[in-house]
């Protein structure tokens, strides 16, 4: 325990990050994360952050450490996609029950499901997850991660983040610890090119990195190791010979791009896929980093006919829903990387912006925002059910765009809806995916059903139906009123 509290205080004690250098140093030692509500821990312990940004990593057998309710916490609850090994959505775990925790069971049963798991599958890799039973009893994964290794000849890689010692996000920079301490810098590529790259905190959400990888194929631009999205265990473990990186999501993975700087000279910066202009300021970024670091400068002119040439197709496509969108106003319920960037992509065709959530965000992503839309009020960190209900049933958005868990606000209040975060079945990055992005808010927005909803229905439009109701006795009489009225609109009845 002693060595995880040591890495938790050195990610709370984050010099990339611009919101840590700006404490003091006791509240940086106090670190970047509320306490977690009892009760609430699905789907934001450190546990649920740490399985979020390894899972993707498609060859490798991961094994939670735990009883069996465990790992239905995080398990396949991501859109992210591969395009090979299905290993990854396997579920693996040692289903500790009460005898074995009683009986000091633990770390016998874990070596022999990493031997199980071994002969059965045969994996490059097995990454172990304890949570917060094996932690609290004190079974040492790393020991048993260390002597498997040594006896099945594979790589057994412990991820120290229980549930209990923070949030999410936490858990995310604590697999990013887990990479570099077992996984990368362990293998040396034979192949070295002065034209590779990573991509961190790409999640590839349905497929959506396949959009942008084609891109830099043409570049000539190889990606070395995408992490953690449609990723490979040796691809990472080969991630020290990149020439440069980008970072896709810093409030996740920022002290592993830092780290890599710091160990093998990576030069990273952060930049975004969403929305034409900046899928283009991204690559342009690429080819310049590459040329520091010894790429032919020629590269940088190849990259700007690829843009022109692409932005030219995109905004050719874009230029038919413009008439339809322009003036449409949009409110965000997201955060993190989205809360800026899919906001300059909806304004670059005329979509007004009246509000983004700022939660998850980080300093440099705010600055972001408030430079985009030149007003601190459009700003929110987080807006209650009822106060989005309100703002959504007064019509001061024509349509929604978040996550799963606040769609249903959005339907009662009768308005479209846009599913943008890890559930979502449509890709939206590169310069198809924001193609692809305004044709699913033209088909929202433009749906006939919310013409039909917001209309009155029948009987609250013609005041004889109501008084007719009630005098029906039985269930005869009940079946011929509602016949008689099924067929009926609120046309029929002419205004209320």
């Amino acid at each position: 325990m002693s060595l995880l509290r040591a890495k938790i205080q050195d990610a709370f004690n984050e010099p990339g990050c611009e919101k840590n250098r700006g404490k003091d140093a006791k509240a940086r030692k106090e670190g970047c994360s509320k306490p977690l509500t009892p009760g609430a821990a699905a789907g934001g312990c450190a546990f649920d952050g740490a399985k979020i940004v390894l899972q993707p990593i498609t060859d490798v057998a991961h094994l939670i450490h735990a009883p069996l309710a465990c790992e239905g916490n995080s398990w396949d609850n991501r859109g992210a996609a591969s395009s090979g090994p299905t290993l990854w959505r396997t579920s693996f775990t040692t289903d500790l029950t009460e005898l074995d925790v009683v009986m000091g069971q633990g770390e016998r049963k874990l070596f022999k499901a990493i031997r199980e798991i071994k002969e059965a599958y045969g994996p490059p890799a097995i990454f172990v997850y304890p949570t917060c039973v094996t932690a609290l009893i004190g079974d040492d994964i790393e020991a048993v991660c260390k002597r498997a290794a040594e006896k099945f000849g594979l790589a057994v890689v412990p991820v120290n983040a229980p549930g209990f010692v923070g949030s999410k996000n936490l858990g995310n920079k604590l697999a990013g610890e887990a990479l570099l301490e077992h996984v990368i810098g362990t293998v040396e590529p034979d192949d070295a090119g002065p034209y590779d790259i990573n991509i961190l905190g790409e999640f590839n959400l349905s497929g959506e990195f396949w959009l942008v990888k084609p891109l830099l194929d043409r570049l000539g631009i190889r990606v070395r190791a995408c992490i953690p999205g449609d990723a490979r265990y040796f691809d990472i473990a080969c991630a020290h010979r990149a020439r440069a990186a980008m970072i896709v999501c810093s409030t996740a993975l920022i002290n592993l791009a830092r780290k890599m700087e710091q160990r093998w000279g990576i030069p990273f910066f952060e930049g975004s896929f969403y929305g034409i202009t900046d899928t283009s300021e991204a690559l342009r970024q690429i080819s310049q980093l590459l040329v520091k670091k010894g790429a032919d400068p020629e590269i940088l002119g190849r990259t700007e006919a690829l843009i022109a040439e692409e932005e030219a197709i995109a905004w050719k496509k874009l230029a038919a829903y413009r008439p339809r969108l322009e003036g449409k106003r949009v409110l965000l319920n997201t955060g993190g990387v989205k809360s800026w960037s899919v906001v300059h992509a909806l304004m670059e065709i005329g979509i007004e912006i009246v509000g983004t959530s700022i939660k998850k965000s980080t300093v440099e992503d705010k600055e972001r925002i408030k430079q985009i839309l030149k007003d601190d009020n459009y700003m929110f960190e987080q807006m209650a059910a009822r106060e989005l209900y309100a703002m959504l049933s007064e019509h001061k958005a024509d349509i929604l765009l978040s996550g799963g868990r606040t769609q249903f606000v959005a339907l009662k209040a009768k308005t479209p809806w846009l599913d943008i975060n890890q559930e979502r079945q449509h890709p939206y990055a590169g310069y198809d995916g924001m193609v692809e992005l305004v044709r699913q808010i033209d088909l929202a927005i433009h749906n006939p059903i919310w013409c039909q909803v917001r209309e009155p229905a029948p009987w609250d439009c013609q005041p004889a139906v109501r008084e007719e109701l009630p005098r029906v006795k039985n269930e005869t009489a009940t079946l011929h009123v509602v016949q008689e009225f099924a067929g009926t609109t609120a046309g029929d009845f002419g205004e209320c």
